[in-house]
């Protein structure tokens, strides 16, 4: 029995982390939408350092369809409208117990890729295409 392998939108982008003193740092990165996790975005941020491990983030695409046009999110992830010299972008922030980071994302890049990700899933639809038992065995893949 053969399967089929749930569809992605998948971008690799440069994104800057903004330092406390506003000066900006090129990071490598790259955004994800996977059809078999509707409700989420993931994003993987690429070390230049070969040596590094790559950091992974995962938070509901409603958050940052929502941080595109306000501010949204209350707890580690945060995302907002943010003008820049470079034109309009939006900010991302996160938050551990390791430390903090900002990110300036441009805003038409954000935009092209969740409109790519409700032509595969939209919104509203999520429920449809959660397979839940799929869910569960990677949840408990992972301890």
């Amino acid at each position: 029995m053969a399967t089929t392998r749930p569809a992605t939108v998948e971008v690799e982008t440069t994104m800057r982390f903004v330092a406390p003193d506003f000066t900006t740092i090129n990071v490598r990165a790259s955004m994800r939408y996977d059809q078999g996790d509707p409700y989420a975005v993931h994003v993987v941020f690429h070390p230049s350092n070969i040596d590094a491990e790559q950091v992974s983030w995962s938070f509901a695409r409603e958050l940052l369809a929502t941080g595109l046009v306000e501010p949204a999110g209350i707890g580690d992830v945060r995302v907002w409208p943010w003008s820049t010299p470079r034109g309009d972008a939006i900010a991302l922030a996160l938050s551990s117990p390791d430390g903090n980071a900002l990110f300036e994302i441009s805003r038409s890049l954000v935009s092209r890729f969740l409109r790519r990700s409700y032509a595969l899933v939209p919104k509203g639809k999520e429920p449809e295409t959660l397979n839940v038992d799929s869910a569960v065995a990677r949840l408990l893949a992972e301890r």
